[in-house]
């Protein structure tokens, strides 16, 4: 047996943790710590040329992480100055416009938040820009109780941020904009709500320029990841680095799938928990979905990863692609109030279907294509263990 061309044996990969420590981590569907496969037969044929671990991780920090990411800056600016227009002249169309912003920036961090390692662990800024999944309610609760008490700290911009997490991001800023009483957000009657709003919005904007920031620093985590090597304190060589990369496709189907849609998709409409879907206020459950799946494949796509395939599993690449694309127009279909959408049969089969792409793409993933690049599949990041 030989080491094939390109990115394969994959070793244990380590994580960017809090204050860009290396941690050794178990990845979803990836065993780490793990049985290491010299990964090719002598026999069995090489890809068509070498890949270059920096080739692929640049295309995937040039062509998608940095874009995504000054996507999510620009929705998330544009929103805070639409809850601060809301807040400065109180009407029906300027909550509108608030509202209409609102929906492009969860769709904007929809597509990034599968990249969940980098900057976005540091200083808790993940869970201060989603709280998900909430099973006790409790961001519900604290934005409830402010509300109710007009707790001057929670609309102070400058002490926003150093609230629960839960009152800091997304499912807050989506209660305050869509939850019970926010028509009060059209007149001078919501003027506590609006300035808390617009202080949840401001956090998010902050969080979101960070990022992008930390992204573009010539020293920061993207040349990290893009220059594996001995001295690297994160990833000691390019099959680590890319073990991320095909992490981002695994874990987020797992947690599209697993945790997203089972939360509230039900073996049968009888078991169906509209409340419990994300982003159930808003209406943008299934466009989240979408925006998902999408920003899957945009970064497959565009890192070419599939190239490092050998020539006989090539149609790994062209099949992962399609899937998702299908995923992405299953979600689409069933747009809308998740409420509405489940007690529609058609729009509702949109979503089964959905469901059942993401199980096979997660097969083919996470199983057929990591075991082509010298990995096993193993138990999942989000299963507890």
């Amino acid at each position: 047996m030989r080491r094939p061309q390109g990115l394969a044996p994959i070793l244990s990969p380590t994580k960017w943790g809090r204050g860009g420590s290396a941690k050794p981590r178990r990845r979803g569907g990836l065993v780490v710590a793990l049985t290491v496969f010299l990964s090719f037969a002598a026999t069995q044929p090489a890809p068509a040329a070498p890949v270059k671990t920096a080739d692929v991780i640049g295309r995937a920090v040039d062509g998608f992480v940095r874009p995504a990411y000054a996507a999510l800056h620009e929705k998330a600016s544009a929103e805070a100055k639409a809850v601060k227009a809301l807040c400065a002249s109180p009407s029906q169309a300027s909550l509108d416009a608030a509202r209409t912003d609102f929906s492009a920036l969860v769709d904007a961090w929809s597509a990034i938040e599968i990249v969940q390692f980098g900057p976005i662990r540091e200083d808790n800024r993940l869970e201060r820009m989603l709280f998900w999944p909430d099973r006790k309610s409790i961001g519900l609760k604290q934005v409830q109780a402010a509300l109710a008490a007009k707790d001057p700290t929670a609309a102070d911009p400058a002490a926003i941020a150093g609230k629960s997490v839960a009152m800091q991001g997304l499912g807050a800023l989506e209660y305050i904009l869509h939850g019970t009483g926010a028509d009060a957000l059209a007149s001078t009657d919501g003027a506590y709500r609006c300035a808390f709003g617009a202080a949840v919005a401001g956090n998010i904007e902050t969080i979101a320029a960070e990022v992008a920031a930390a992204w573009n620093k010539p020293d920061g985590f993207a040349a990290i990841w893009r220059n594996p090597g001995p001295d690297n304190s994160v990833y000691r060589d390019g099959p680590e680095a890319v073990t991320d990369l095909l992490g981002v496709l695994i874990d987020g189907l797992e947690l599209v799938r697993d945790v997203r849609v089972k939360g509230f998709l039900g073996a049968n409409a009888d078991a169906d928990r509209p409340k419990q879907a994300i982003f159930w206020r808003s209406g943008k459950t299934a466009d989240s979905l979408a925006a998902n799946l999408d920003g899957m494949d945009r970064l497959f796509t565009v890192s070419r990863i599939g190239e490092a395939l050998s020539d006989d599993a090539r149609w790994m690449a062209e099949s992962t692609h399609i899937q998702l694309a299908n995923g992405v127009a299953d979600a689409r279909a069933a747009s809308g109030p998740i409420d509405a959408v489940l007690a529609d049969p058609e729009k509702r089969a949109k979503l089964e279907h959905f469901r059942l792409v993401t199980s096979s793409l997660s097969s083919l993933v996470g199983t057929r294509m990591t075991a082509e690049f010298g990995l096993t599949a193993g138990f999942s990041s989000l299963d507890g263990d």
